[in-house]
């Protein structure tokens, strides 16, 4: 299993370019899909609240980011995370950067439990290395 998602655990140019594939990847789909007007936006914040719920019930019982179980999860969060736009794997991880380091994001996040951010990034960062193709 990959080392969890942080700062201190990825080289700095990966990181600069997680970040800027998310940025831009999400920018091109916010101006192609007028603000994503396409997306039920309660429907995601309620699949969120649960999905979340969940995953952290996983933490709780002593799961681990690599699990089958786990990466199930994550499959879902993708599944989310694509209503909006499918993320290549760079975007997919600066979503987990972005979730460490922006702080309503991170209290957002640890709402749900204390450890949700280093979790669900070591989780995400399993998921691309091992059910998404790179790219």
């Amino acid at each position: 299993m990959p080392p969890p998602m942080s700062i201190s655990t990825i080289a700095a140019e990966d990181a600069d370019r997680y970040r800027r594939a998310l940025a831009d990847e999400q920018a091109a789909s916010l101006a192609a899909t007028a603000g994503w007007a396409h997306v039920d936006k309660d429907q995601v914040h309620r699949d969120w609240h649960d999905l979340y719920g969940e995953i952290a019930a996983a933490i709780t019982a002593g799961a681990q980011p690599g699990d089958e179980a786990v990466q199930d999860l994550v499959a879902r969060h993708h599944a989310v995370v694509s209503r909006f736009y499918s993320p290549s794997t760079d975007a997919y991880l600066g979503m987990a950067l972005f979730y460490a380091e922006d702080e309503g994001m991170r209290t957002w996040h640890t709402s749900y439990h204390p450890r949700m951010v280093e979790f669900l990034g070591a989780a995400m960062r399993h998921f691309t290395d091992t059910r998404r193709p790179r790219g």
